[in-house]
């Protein structure tokens, strides 16, 4: 029996790069010896995307095309789209051709081999400047540090699942405030790794702001570790100490009150900064709490197009 390959598609005001990528992509899958369908969604586009997938639909039945009644994000499209997606291989990827659709053929040996999660890890993005290559090897090295699951470096929201992996996704994981990729390597199952380079992005520009990285940076670390929530024990412990460095210099430099106005300031700082810190930490971790007990959905789907055709 045929296997079928469910290349799936975040898409968000891409209009300049669809018609390249959808080109590219039935290139490669005409190649290999699976059957396919590439499913985009669509996260609700202001630009001209739906009409262009809309046509790309309308002349190829192998495609399939879910749209968002809104924007919900690049997490909820692609965990949408395992949701919407039929095949006994799942691969994720980007419109904008950095995620090189010339590694489809060596992903599906991976899969054809047994694996059920195949991660793949930039080795270089040029495109991203300097400050986001910074940005990303600093996260997982920190989120690789405070949490007790381990992170490939790198490892980006290009990746493929196989059927018993995809399930788990579907029916498990299903939290709002989301690291799809985290959860992908943490599902258990063979895994694998395959290295890439980013391509230089075909048109447009990154969706990711640093601000948008930044926080979605804070949330997959609370998400994925609860030591920020101790660091106030460690922090009392350390200001507790400080304090009685400070006593005991006291009482054998001046034998009694110190005098100086700028030991008491500098005391008064850091303790006050170190509670502030705490309390922010925990009013994040309370953030994430009250999403989650809100239980709105994680996406809503507005129209679909081939999705419910064999």
């Amino acid at each position: 029996m045929e296997r079928l390959l469910s290349v799936v598609v975040s898409v968000y005001n891409e209009e300049e790069v669809l018609d390249a990528f959808y080109r590219e992509v039935s290139r490669i899958l005409g190649k290999v010896s699976w059957d396919y369908e590439i499913l985009f969604v669509n996260d609700g586009s202001r630009d001209g995307s739906q009409e262009i997938l809309d046509g790309l639909a309308l002349r190829d039945k192998r495609v399939k095309v879910v749209s968002f009644s809104r924007n919900f994000g690049h997490e909820a499209a692609m965990i949408a789209g395992i949701d919407y997606s039929r095949g006994d291989g799942i691969i994720c990827m980007d419109a904008d051709l950095q995620h090189p659709p010339g590694c489809i053929p060596e992903i599906l040996d991976r899969l054809e081999e047994g694996y059920q999660v195949v991660s793949m890890v930039r080795t270089r993005n040029e495109s991203a400047g300097v400050v986001k290559n910074l940005a990303s090897a600093a996260f997982y090295k920190v989120i690789n540090l405070l949490s007790d699951a381990h992170f490939e470096s790198n490892a980006s929201d290009f990746f493929a699942v196989g059927r018993k992996a995809a399930d788990v996704l579907r029916k498990s994981y299903r939290e709002r405030v989301r690291f799809l990729r985290g959860y992908v390597q943490n599902v258990g199952f063979r895994q694998t790794v395959i290295e890439y380079e980013a391509g230089v992005r075909a048109a447009g520009k990154s969706k990711y702001s640093i601000r948008k990285l930044f926080r979605f940076s804070v949330n997959t670390i609370l998400c994925f570790s609860n030591l920020p929530l101790k660091l106030g024990i460690y922090a009392g412990f350390l200001a507790g100490l400080m304090g009685f460095i400070v006593l005991v210099y006291t009482l054998l430099t001046r034998k009694g009150a110190p005098s100086g106005y700028a030991t008491i300031v500098i005391l008064n700082c850091f303790m006050f900064a170190v509670l502030f810190l705490i309390v922010g930490i925990i009013g994040e971790y309370i953030s994430i709490l009250f999403t989650e007990l809100k239980d709105r959905p994680i996406y809503i789907v507005e129209d679909t197009t081939n999705v419910d055709e064999e």
